[in-house]
């Protein structure tokens, strides 16, 4: 190992000017037996560096190399394994854990014990040596002392110990003496032998020259040590009057932190009993008003609403574990629940009875709202209840039963109150819509004698009793005895096309209007009071800070309070127990104005419409707004079946054979519908549903005029397609309604053809005794001229010679088309009707086409008989003449 150590500082740490103290052949614990060394070094220069290398055999085995090195500095451990057994295997710990394992014991625990020094000589930051027996961590030398001793020290380190340069200097001035020192080593080992010999003696005999010296020392010593024995023995003393100091010292500290603990204790005590003094102590005021408060009166009322929030802070206070093991604890809890249930049997009976006696109170005006139309007000009652709200609260918070049975209690009491009210408020408005009615020709009338009488028998209940009786049998009977002298209650397209705008009876439906929209009004805040009401008096309207999270149709995830939906469901519960025959009212009132005019339905569908959206506006979940959209459904289903009814009425219409056709009477009741529902549903929500009907009527009433126009008999089909249209085209462009801008543009295009077909048609059939050169050969000579005959070669055929044409033409001056003409206009003035007004229009585009055929023929004659000089007999301005005189005769 010496001769290792030797080549490994003389090839690896030499020329790195550092010097190898220690080494050991180790390899890694667990694993293929690879043997390197671990040495132990230090720098030559300064500051000095301490370092951990791990060197190795290259893989030829001739040379060694440097594998890697550890600052010692860096190592923070070093674990031997074992104190008492022989163990070559520990760790070193750097910035991670190395297991090695040593060839000997002997060199690791060498290797332990150079660290160990290195580790005391040159570092602040000491390492923690684990496991190491004490023989091998000698004791650090004084820092006075490491000057001197710093040489003995190195050689501790190791054996090899190279000389300063003082030594050398003194060696070779001892070997400058003595010249044969290198030549004869022998001879100078024994001189040297003998000098110190001689320096021995010189020694001893000096040591013994100073023996009195040596004696005087000795007693020096001797009385020194009677002066340490004297101060031990005084130490002794001091120390035994110290333990006694130190005892009662003990004892002192003990007591005083008895007495803190003690003080502590009284502390803790008196905040345990101030908090149950002053949580869970209620004032005999609170007790009183619980016991005897007066809950008829406001001051009474507020002060029962003190004790009440009191006696739940009371109740509800947070008790710290084994306060509810104290007696006064006990009896405390017992008399807050003495105190809550005698107050909540209170307030539950005096609850009970306000709920009875409001009750019967209001059915007591019931009869003088009903005659104007107009439902009670609630207020009163409301305003009176509310200030039991906070009561109502603490009730739902301690007395849950007691608390549903009041709801039950005031639910049952106002759903007879609303009942009697709501039903002869509906009664009423039944009666005043059926004091219009129409007669059996479609027009309104008023009501006959007998129904008067019955009206007014019904109203004069109202002032003579007080109460209105016998109001449903009363209204059956009205509406049995009116039915049987009408052919029919709804109003038809067909009807209103008998009947000019003058005829329609405004008022009665403007009436019907304002009697529905009256009813909604009144509803509408009736409903939306007692809904509030009941939010604010039963407490469901709180917004709790309990959130869930819900997920959405379409995936997304919203939080909502937890309670919302409970307390929307009891409010909705309660409202629909409540006013539970307001919807069927509703329907049956819905039903008798259809009854009466089915056109009522548009008037419902806007007014309703208008009532559901404001609704929704204000409360979407409301019971107002589920109940109206209920409704609604039934009005716009009146609504669709009063169109269908309109439509079944064109497809049934029938024309008398003996008579002109005309404008067809749901063409005008189309016009007549469209204006009252363009006045009905002006800025109104629901126009969407009236373009729809819109598309039906026109649809219909386009393929009905069509039907009637091709079972005509008297009037030419021609004829009845160009009114109608002309028409309908009129109406749909001064009422400019936008859905039907198609149709304007049919209508139109269906009015100019069927005009023009009538003008050619009749140009063609009624005037061959006039126009016979028609029949003559024109058409004929177009038809020859379309085989390939050439125009100027017609003329020398034997039918077209000129002689033939100048013969017809001779034979039918101006005076015969005249005359044709006359009898033409007469045969129109028959065939079209007064009401459109469009005889000069057919008469001015039948002057039109004649010309037009006029200036056609000229040309040909003058194609076909170019240079003969033939012309008519009659010209342009006669025609013009012939045309405007015969229209200023008629």
């Amino acid at each position: 190992m010496t001769a290792i150590k030797h080549a490994l500082q003389r090839d690896i740490f030499t020329p790195n000017d550092e010097r190898l103290l220690s080494i050991v052949n180790v390899c890694k614990a667990g694993k293929k037996k690879k043997n390197c060394f671990l040495c132990a070094t230090v720098t030559t220069e300064r500051p000095v560096q301490v370092k951990v290398v791990k060197v190795k055999k290259t893989d030829k085995g001739d040379f060694y190399k440097r594998q890697m090195a550890w600052e010692l500095r860096d190592l923070t451990e070093v674990d031997a394994k074992d104190a008492n057994k022989e163990n070559p295997e520990f760790d070193l710990h750097f910035e991670k854990v190395y297991r090695w394992v040593a060839s000997s014991t002997a060199e690791k625990n060498s290797f332990i014990s150079c660290i160990w020094k290195l580790n005391q000589r040159y570092l602040r930051k000491k390492v923690e040596f684990v496991n190491v027996s004490p023989q091998l961590l000698e004791e650090s030398v004084p820092s006075g002392e490491s000057q001197s001793v710093a040489g003995r020290d190195e050689d501790a380190l190791d054996d090899y110990q190279e000389l300063n340069a003082r030594e050398e200097q003194d060696i070779e001035s001892m070997m400058e003496v003595c010249e044969y020192a290198i030549s004869n080593a022998e001879a100078f080992a024994e001189k040297l032998s003998r000098e110190l010999q001689v320096l021995d003696g010189a020694n001893i005999q000096s040591i013994m020259a100073s023996e009195k010296q040596v004696n005087i020392l000795m007693q020096l010593l001797d009385q020194a040590l009677a002066e340490v024995d004297n101060i031990e023995g005084k130490l002794l003393s001091y120390e035994e009057m110290l333990q006694s100091v130190k005892e009662q010292m003990d004892q002192i500290s003990q007591s005083n932190r008895l007495i803190q603990i003690s003080n502590t204790n009284n502390g803790k005590l008196l905040d345990e009993i101030q908090f149950l003094v002053n949580y869970m102590d209620l004032s005999k005021g609170h007790i009183k008003a619980l016991q005897e408060g007066d809950l008829s009166s406001p001051k009474g009322i507020e002060a029962c609403i003190n004790a009440s929030e009191a006696l739940s802070q009371c109740m509800n206070v947070a008790l710290k574990p084994g306060h509810d093991k104290l007696m006064a604890v006990k009896q405390q809890q017992h008399l807050f629940s003495e105190l809550r249930d005698t107050f909540a049997r209170r307030l539950t009976n005096h609850l009970n009875n306000v709920f009875v006696h409001q009750g019967h109170d209001q059915s007591s005006t019931l009869s003088q709202h009903t005659a104007e139309l107009t439902l009670p007000k609630h207020s009163p009652l409301h305003r009176d209840l509310l200030r039991y709200a906070k009561l109502m609260e603490w009730l739902k918070n301690t007395q849950r039963e007691k608390y549903e049975g009041l709801s039950r209690t005031y639910v049952d009491y106002m759903t007879r109150l609303y009942e009697r009210e709501i039903k002869d408020f509906f009664e009423v408005a039944k009666i005043k819509m059926a004091g219009t009615s129409k007669d059996g020709k479609g027009k309104f009338a008023t009501l006959p004698r007998k129904e008067s009488a019955l009206k007014q028998e019904v109203e004069s209940l109202h002032g003579s009793s007080g109460k209105l009786t016998g109001s449903t049998s009363s209204l059956n009977k009205l509406a049995v005895s009116s039915s049987n002298s009408r052919r029919s209650q709804s109003s038809s397209l067909l009807d209103m096309g008998n009947m000019s705008a003058s005829d329609l009876d405004v008022a009665d439906r403007t009436r019907f209007d304002k009697i529905f929209e009256q009813v909604l009004s009144e509803l509408e805040p009736l409903c939306l009071a007692e809904q509030d009401f009941i939010s604010k008096f039963f407490k469901l309207q709180q917004n709790p800070t309990l959130v869930e999270n819900v997920d959405d149709s379409d995936g997304t995830v919203h939080s909502r309070p937890l309670n919302e939906n409970r307390h929307s469901d009891m409010v909705r519960m309660m409202m629909n127990k409540i006013f539970q025959s307001i919807e069927t009212e509703l329907n049956s009132l819905i039903a008798l104005g259809d009854k009466i005019d089915s056109f009522n339905s548009l008037y419902m569908l806007v007014k309703m419409s208008h009532h559901v959206w404001t609704a929704e506006n204000v409360d979407p979940a409301s019971y107002l707004s589920t109940t109206l959209g209920n409704v609604l459904v039934t009005v716009k289903r009146n609504f669709d079946k009063c169109i269908s009814g309109q439509i079944r009425q064109m497809e049934e219409v029938k024309i008398s054979k003996k008579s002109k056709v005309g404008i067809l009477p749901f063409v005008t009741g189309f016009e007549e519908f469209a204006k009252l529902a363009e006045a009905i549903f002006r800025n109104a929500e629901r126009r969407g549903d009236l373009d729809k009907a819109y598309i039906k009527l026109i649809r219909a009433v386009f393929s009905n005029v069509e039907k009637v126009a091709n079972e005509s008999q008297k009037t030419p089909r021609d004829v009845v397609m160009m009114e109608n249209f002309h028409h309908i085209f009129s109406t749909l462009s001064s009422l400019k309604i936008s859905c039907l801008e198609l149709e304007r543009k049919e209508a139109k295009q269906k009015y100019t053809e069927h005009l023009q077909s009538y003008v050619i048609n009749s140009l063609d059939m009624k005037l061959k005794c006039a126009w016979t050169i028609n029949v003559f050969g024109f058409f004929l000579l177009e038809a020859r001229v379309a085989q390939g005959v050439r125009e100027e070669e017609v003329s020398y055929q034997l039918a077209f010679n000129k002689q033939e044409l100048r013969k017809v033409i001779k034979e039918y001056p101006g005076k015969e088309v005249k005359k044709g003409l006359d009898n033409l206009y007469k045969k129109v003035d028959k065939h079209l009707c007064e009401e459109e007004n469009l005889l000069q229009v057919v008469w001015h585009s039948m002057q039109d086409e004649f010309i037009r055929q006029y200036k056609h023929f000229e040309g040909l004659i003058n194609r076909c008989y170019p240079g003969s000089g033939i012309t008519m007999e009659f010209t342009i301005q006669d025609m013009l003449e012939y045309f405007s005189s015969i229209a200023q005769s008629h």
